[in-house]
């Protein structure tokens, strides 16, 4: 009598074309009697195995892909970012020269009312003396807005005293008094809006 761990034969018989029968004797291992009524799972296979540890690669070197495209990101809006404040500074150092070359001209900077429009276009003089002796434009490439297409910002008088004018870019956020501001003061004012010292005595762009 077979017991359950005994190999169990089976005999198939071939006819070939040459009238010779060849018996072949075919075993089959049944599953072990210890796995009989069992719910562990077969075994894996080295191939399976191997499948599976090569997606955990897959999925690593993705999210390595990705935090090093995060840096790139970061890194790239933060130089676009400072090359947008950089052409703004010197955009507003442009203004400060034609503004000083209007001065020369008209003896005085543009009032609020006039603005910087007047550096290039002298339609907004309307004393006939001033504007004879309007030499502009004082701008060859008039600058109507910042980088970030916001009207440029002028006052006179200067909200800071010993100042004659402000000129202020609202910054990305295009908003007038958040800190992304950008004006043609930064730098020469303490945390109170107060003229430092070593500004004080040159009396920067002071009417």
């Amino acid at each position: 009598m077979a017991t359950p761990g005994d190999r169990i034969g089976t005999l198939r018989f071939e006819i070939r074309s040459d009238s010779r029968v060849v018996t072949s004797l075919r075993t089959r291992f049944p599953r072990p009697a210890s796995m009989e009524g069992s719910d562990m799972p077969a075994p894996r296979s080295a191939h399976t195995a191997r499948r599976g540890f090569t997606i955990i690669e897959l999925l690593i070197v993705i999210a390595i892909i990705l935090a090093i495209g995060g840096l790139v990101l970061v890194n790239v809006l933060g130089a676009s970012e400072k090359a947008d404040r950089g052409t703004v500074m010197i955009q507003i150092q442009a203004f400060d020269r034609a503004l000083e070359q209007f001065k020369i001209d008209m003896k005085r900077y543009p009032s609020d009312e006039e603005g910087l429009v007047v550096l290039w276009n002298k339609d907004s003089l309307e004393d006939e003396d001033e504007a004879a002796k309007w030499s502009g434009p004082y701008l060859k490439s008039p600058s109507v807005k910042d980088t970030w297409g916001s009207e440029w910002v002028y006052r006179n008088p200067s909200e800071i005293e010993g100042v004659a004018y402000d000129i202020v870019s609202v910054g990305p956020d295009k908003e007038e008094g958040t800190d992304d501001d950008i004006s043609s003061n930064d730098g020469m004012v303490d945390a109170d809006g107060e003229m430092l010292d070593e500004f004080s005595d040159f009396g920067s762009n002071e009417g």
